[in-house]
């Protein structure tokens, strides 16, 4: 038996089209999964989805807006009619419209964020875990962030609705574990996407982010995409309720003193 072979499961991706969630689709299907690829944008998830069929896997795409329901519960049912399966679900897509210091942030651009990153998956996760519970069980993954563990003073309400995300993976894993139902996290550090850009393209940012790792570097999105894939598969059996950081060792401390 393949611990990390995902054939025969079928896996939703939202914020699939681009970085760390494209990465996350090509994965998948690469190991296996059959895969719907889903973001805002049809057209740029159809192009996905010709890469994965041009590397031999199996894909289809759906338009979908996170912070509208009947759009999340659109994507659940053409799910279910494409396939007839539900077993691993990646909540990948967010937002994140400010940055600054939080005494700026609207009361409208907090419910976006919270809503967009916080709801939503909350939302889909109650979606798909009836169907997931009926075939005896199922992988739900949030990708959160570094910024869930971790303050900040530019992306504040970004970093709160990140934290939220650990306790709802939590959540999922303490009500629905009996049912063979996990729920676990992915938390990157910066990585190189173009949600990212602002933090990486900016050069003071930049500096101050490497000063602050261990490995001097970035990650990049495939270096996610792997966590992904083992969460989806047998080989994360018993994994429930955790968090995996993938950071480069930011948040194991700073860099050795050199003396």
């Amino acid at each position: 038996m393949n611990l990390f072979s995902l054939t025969g499961q079928v896996a939703v991706v939202t914020g699939g089209s681009r970085g760390i969630g494209k990465a996350i689709c090509l994965r998948l299907a690469e190991h296996g999964a059959r895969v719907v690829v889903s973001s805002r944008k049809v057209d740029a998830c159809e192009a996905v989805v010709r890469e994965i069929k041009a590397q031999g896997g199996e894909a289809v795409a759906f338009g979908c807006n996170i912070g509208d329901k009947a759009q999340l519960q659109a994507l659940v049912d053409f799910t279910r009619q494409q396939y007839g399966q539900l077993d691993t679900l990646v909540c990948n897509a967010a937002v994140n419209p400010y940055f600054g210091p939080s005494t700026g942030v609207s009361d409208e651009v907090f419910d976006k964020i919270i809503g967009c990153n916080v709801r939503s998956n909350f939302q889909l996760a109650n979606m798909v875990i009836p169907q997931m519970a009926e075939r005896g069980g199922g992988s739900i993954i949030i990708v959160s962030s570094l910024g869930g563990f971790i303050g900040s003073d530019v992306l504040g309400v970004y970093s709160i609705s990140k934290a939220a995300d650990l306790a709802l993976a939590r959540n999922i894993a303490v009500e629905w574990g009996h049912k063979n139902i996990r729920g676990n996290c992915i938390a990157p550090g910066l990585i190189r996407t173009d949600f990212a850009k602002a933090l990486w393209d900016n050069e003071k940012i930049l500096e101050a982010t490497l000063r602050t790792c261990p490995m001097k570097r970035i990650g990049e999105s495939d270096e996610i995409a792997g966590a992904a894939v083992f969460l989806a598969s047998a080989a994360a059996g018993y994994m429930n309720g955790q968090a995996m950081v993938i950071d480069g060792g930011r948040l194991a401390g700073a860099p050795r003193l050199q003396l």
